[in-house]
C-alpha cells in the first residue's frame, strides 16, 4: 500500500506526495452545452491557459460543437468541464462549493467582483470588512463560491 507524504516545500494544502509525484487537486464541473463560455469566463477572474477537446460531430441538442474535455490551469486553480451531462441529467445544488483561500480582503473584494460579472446580486456573504472568514457567492454559470480570508 503506498503512503501519501506531505511535501513541506509545497504551500498549497491541497498537494499531496505519492512515491515522489505529485498529486494536485482539481475541480470538475459538468456545464450543459457553456463549458468553453465558462472556462472562458473563469480565465477573466483567474488568468491561467485554456485548452479544449471538442466532439468532431454534432449532437442533437446542442447548437455548439460540445466540449467533450476543457481545462483552466493559473497558479491559483484549476478547472476541468465538459458539456457531455451524465444520463441522469445536470441537476443544480446546493451540496457542493468551490472554497478558495485569499491572501486578503482586498483580493478577495477583487473576486467576487469579477465572479459577479453579469450576476449582480449574486452575494450571499457580504464582506464588511470586519473580518468575516466566509463569503459565498453564485456565479452566472451557477457554481458556488465559497471565498475565506
Amino acid at each position: 500500500m503506498e503512503s501519501a507524504i506531505t511535501d513541506p516545500s509545497v504551500m498549497d494544502p491541497a498537494v499531496t506526495v505519492f512515491a515522489g509525484s505529485k498529486i494536485v487537486s482539481a475541480v470538475f464541473i459538468t456545464f450543459s452545452g457553456n463549458c468553453r463560455k465558462a472556462l472562458t469566463f473563469y480565465q477573466t477572474c483567474f488568468g491561467g491557459t485554456l485548452n479544449f477537446e471538442t466532439f468532431e460531430g454534432t449532437i442533437e441538442g446542442y447548437t455548439e460543437v460540445p466540449v467533450v474535455s476543457g481545462s483552466l490551469v493559473s497558479d491559483g486553480i484549476t478547472i476541468y468541464g465538459s458539456d457531455l451531462v451524465h444520463n441522469e441529467g445536470r441537476t443544480l445544488g446546493n451540496y457542493l462549493s468551490i472554497f478558495l483561500h485569499c491572501r486578503n480582503t482586498k483580493e478577495r473584494q477583487a473576486l467576487i467582483g469579477k465572479l459577479r460579472f453579469n450576476k449582480p446580486g449574486s452575494s450571499i456573504g457580504k464582506d464588511d470588512g470586519r473580518g468575516q472568514k466566509l463569503i459565498e457567492i453564485t456565479d452566472a454559470f451557477d457554481v458556488r463560491w465559497i471565498l475565506s480570508v
